[in-house]
């Protein structure tokens, strides 16, 4: 990785696993990053845990709930200043029963998606003031589950978990491509990039928000994860990558075991995810249902 100094970060979902992991090494790096996170004391125990690995780490600790566009709004109208780099790593996976945000959308899709897809907009004039900015977008190999039934937001009459979280990482994905596409359009300087980790140990699995809502899976999920599947730091990886090195509108992953793990490099793309048709429906759906637009032409100073 390069020296960051003098760039401005934020990750969301900073607090473990893969956000975690991603924070540390941008501020071992030199960036300057803010820990975005929904619950602000887990937030404050990961960042003493950087500066514990890294003294001279510049990092803060800031809250948003994605599942909250009202928290969405209020964290970027109080980010000042340009904003170099944004990684839109926090997410949650496959609810047992259907569940909501607090603005009604299925949470997975509300979460995952669009709340990262308003935070990306209401960001984007810190985003464009900055010299070189940069948004990864962290999907997942689930995005292969997904389809043109994204469209419909994951709907309570149609609720299934695994799909309904594929569709989710589908639109990640579609978010990521066409944000390319758009910023070369608008002829912005911004880079969009997207990265998954393969199957890596995190908090996801074990979240109240998720499978860890199943007290069983809760107690066991931290150890089993830890013994079958590649450490968060190595899930890292891609994301480190997208974020620093990767070309724009590419997607980075594990090329191991089916992309699981080993060595990062280009990822799969299904066929929906590729479709431009579909993601600029999805862009217009998402403007609708948020209320957020992106303007091209706008800078913080």
């Amino acid at each position: 990785m390069p020296s960051l100094a003098g760039t401005t970060a934020v990750v969301t979902g900073a607090n473990s696993g893969i956000g975690f992991h991603t924070a540390l090494e941008l501020a071992r790096h030199g960036a300057c990053v803010t820990l975005a996170v929904r619950t602000t004391d887990k937030g404050d125990a990961a960042a003493s845990r950087i500066r514990e690995a890294v003294p001279s780490a510049d990092v803060r600790v800031a809250r948003v709930d994605l599942g909250s566009l009202r928290s969405v709004q209020q964290f970027a109208d109080a980010w000042e200043g340009p904003l170099g780099l944004l990684v839109n790593n926090a997410g949650l996976m496959t609810p047992p029963r259907y569940r909501q945000t607090s603005d009604g959308f299925e949470l997975q899709f509300g979460t995952n998606h669009l709340g990262h897809f308003a935070l990306t907009g209401r960001l984007l004039p810190a985003l464009l003031s900055a010299p070189a900015p940069r948004v990864v977008t962290v999907s997942s190999v689930a995005h292969h589950r997904g389809n043109e039934s994204v469209l419909a937001a994951n709907p309570a009459d149609r609720y299934r978990p695994p799909a309904a979280y594929g569709n989710s990482k589908l639109a990640n994905l579609l978010f990521a491509l066409e944000l390319q596409r758009r910023a070369s359009l608008a002829g912005a300087a911004l880079v969009s990039t997207a990265a998954h980790p393969g199957v890596a140990a995190t908090h996801l699995v074990a979240s109240d928000q998720g499978l860890g809502s199943i007290p069983g899976i809760r107690l066991v999920a931290p150890l089993l994860t830890r013994l079958t599947f590649q450490p968060a730091r190595a899930g890292a990886e891609a994301t480190l990558y997208a974020a620093t090195a990767a070309a724009p509108g590419s997607f980075t992953g594990p090329q191991g075991l089916r992309e699981s793990r080993g060595r990062i490099g280009p990822a799969r793309l299904s066929a929906a995810a590729r479709d431009e048709t579909l993601a600029a429906k999805l862009w217009a759906l998402s403007e609708d249902l948020t209320g957020v637009g992106y303007d091209w032409d706008t800078a913080t100073t």
